[in-house]
C-alpha cells in the first residue's frame, strides 16, 4: 500500500493521548462508521454522543436497581423495619451482654437477661408516664379548657374572629371526621396499625436476642455468601459499618438523655404538669434529627402555654432552644466527631426518604442507615478516616479428609 493510501486509512487523531484513554467502546473518529455492502457509511454519531449514551444507560440501570430495592423494602417493610430496629438495639445493648459474659454468664443467658431487662425498663417508663397522666388528668383537663378559652380570646382580638366563626370551624372539623364512614375507617386503620406494631415488636425482640447471642456466627454466614474474591472487602466493610453504627447509636443515646434531662428540669422549675411525659417525648424525639427536636420542643411549649400562660411559654421556649443549641454545637460534634460524618443535606434527604418509605420508624432509622452507607462507600473507595488492620476471613472448619469425602474449603 502506498504512503498516501496508508495516510488515508489512519485517523488524524490516532496519536492523541485523550483518545488512548477513551473507553474501548468509543470510536476515536469524528463519527461512528458502519460497514455495509455498499462500503463504509457515516452514522453521524460522534464520540461525545457515544460517551453520553454509555453514561445514560448505566445511570438508568442504577436508578432501576435502586427503585426495585426501594419497592422491595417498602413491600416488606413489616419485616425490614423490625429487623432494622433489632440491629439498632443490638448496637446499643451489646456492651451489656459482653459485660454479663465477662461475669461468667453463658452467652445465651447474658443475651436473655439483656432483652428481659430492656423490656422491663421500657415497661417501667411507660407505666410512669401513664400514672402521671392519670394522676393529673383532672387538673390537666381544666387547664386545657382554660387554655382553649385563652386561644379563643387571642383569635378574637388578633384575627377579628367571632365565637360563631370558631364554633362553626370546630363543627366542620367534627363533621369531616364523622361523616362518610371516616370514623370507622380511621378506627380500622388504627386497629391494623396496632396489630402491625405488636407483630413488629416481637420480631424486633426475637432478632435482638439472636443478634446478641450469635451475631458473629450470623455475620460469618453472610460473608460466606459473597464470592471468595469479595469476602475480604465485604467483611471489612461490615466491620467499619458496625463501628460507625455503634458510635452513632451510643452518641445519640447520650445526646437524647441530656436533652430530656435539661428540658424536663426546666419544665419542673417552671411548675409545668407532665414533666416525665415531656422528658420521655424529648428523649424519643432526639433520635429523629432536626424534626424530632422541633416537634418535642413545640409540645413542651404548648403545655407551658396551656398550663401557665404565654409568659411561661416564652421562658420554656428559651429553655428548649438553649438545650438544643448545646446539643447541636457541643455534644454532637464532641461525641460523634469524624466517626459519623454525614452532610446536613444528606440528613434531611434521608429523613424525607425514611418518612416516605416507613413513616415515623423510617425517620428513626434513616440517619443511621445513611451513616452506615457513607462509611461503606468511603471504605470501598479507600477514604477511611481510621483504617483498621485486616483480620482473617470467617471460614468453616475443614472436616477430616477421608477417601470418600474430600476436604471442605471456605
Amino acid at each position: 500500500m502506498s504512503e498516501d493510501g496508508k495516510a488515508k486509512d489512519e485517523s488524524p487523531v490516532a496519536d492523541n493521548e485523550v483518545v488512548e484513554e477513551t473507553a474501548d467502546t468509543v470510536v476515536p473518529d469524528d463519527h461512528v462508521v458502519a460497514t455495509s455492502s455498499r462500503g463504509r457509511v457515516d452514522t453521524g454519531v460522534t464520540p461525545g454522543m457515544q460517551i453520553a449514551s454509555a453514561w445514560a444507560w448505566r445511570f438508568l440501570v442504577i436508578v432501576a436497581a435502586v427503585a426495585v430495592i426501594g419497592y422491595g423494602m417498602q413491600y416488606l417493610s413489616e419485616v425490614v423495619v423490625p429487623v432494622t430496629v433489632g440491629i439498632l438495639l443490638t448496637a446499643l445493648l451489646v456492651p451489656v451482654t459482653n459485660g454479663l459474659q465477662k461475669l461468667r454468664f453463658p452467652r445465651g443467658a447474658a443475651a436473655g437477661v439483656t432483652v428481659i431487662a430492656t423490656i422491663v425498663l421500657v415497661a417501667g417508663l411507660l407505666t410512669l408516664v401513664g400514672t402521671q397522666i392519670a394522676g393529673q388528668f383532672e387538673s390537666l383537663s381544666t387547664q386545657v379548657g382554660e387554655g382553649v378559652q385563652k386561644l379563643r380570646e387571642l383569635a378574637r382580638l388578633n384575627f377579628g374572629l367571632t365565637d360563631k366563626d370558631i364554633t362553626d370551624a370546630f363543627k366542620q372539623l367534627q363533621d369531616a371526621i364523622t361523616s362518610g364512614g371516616a370514623l370507622g375507617q380511621r378506627a380500622a386503620e388504627v386497629g391494623t396499625t396496632a396489630t402491625h406494631v405488636v407483630a413488629g415488636l416481637f420480631i424486633s425482640l426475637f432478632c435482638l436476642f439472636f443478634f446478641l447471642y450469635q451475631g458473629d456466627r450470623i455475620w460469618a454466614w453472610l460473608v460466606r455468601l459473597f464470592p471468595r474474591q469479595a469476602r475480604e472487602k465485604a467483611d471489612s466493610s461490615g466491620r467499619k459499618a458496625w463501628v460507625s453504627l455503634t458510635a452513632f447509636v451510643r452518641a445519640t443515646i447520650i445526646v437524647a438523655a441530656v436533652d430530656a434531662v435539661g428540658i424536663s428540669l426546666g419544665a419542673a422549675i417552671l411548675g409545668l404538669p407532665l414533666v416525665s411525659a415531656i422528658g420521655i417525648l424529648v428523649f424519643v424525639g432526639a433520635f429523629i434529627p432536626v424534626v424530632g427536636a422541633l416537634i418535642s420542643g413545640i409540645v413542651a411549649v404548648l403545655v407551658a402555654l396551656v398550663a401557665k400562660g404565654p409568659i411561661v411559654a416564652i421562658v420554656m421556649l428559651a429553655v428548649v432552644i438553649g438545650v438544643q443549641q448545646l446539643e447541636a454545637h457541643v455534644l454532637q460534634p464532641f461525641l460523634l466527631g469524624r466517626a459519623v460524618s454525614v452532610h446536613p443535606l444528606a440528613v434531611i434527604l434521608a429523613i424525607a426518604t425514611g418518612v416516605v418509605i416507613a413513616g415515623i420508624v423510617g425517620a428513626l432509622v434513616a440517619v443511621p442507615t445513611a451513616a452506615v452507607l457513607n462509611t461503606i462507600v468511603n471504605h470501598l473507595a479507600g477514604n477511611d478516616v481510621d483504617p483498621e488492620p485486616p483480620r482473617p476471613l470467617p471460614r468453616r472448619r475443614p472436616t477430616k479428609p477421608t477417601p470418600e469425602t474430600p476436604p471442605i474449603e471456605a
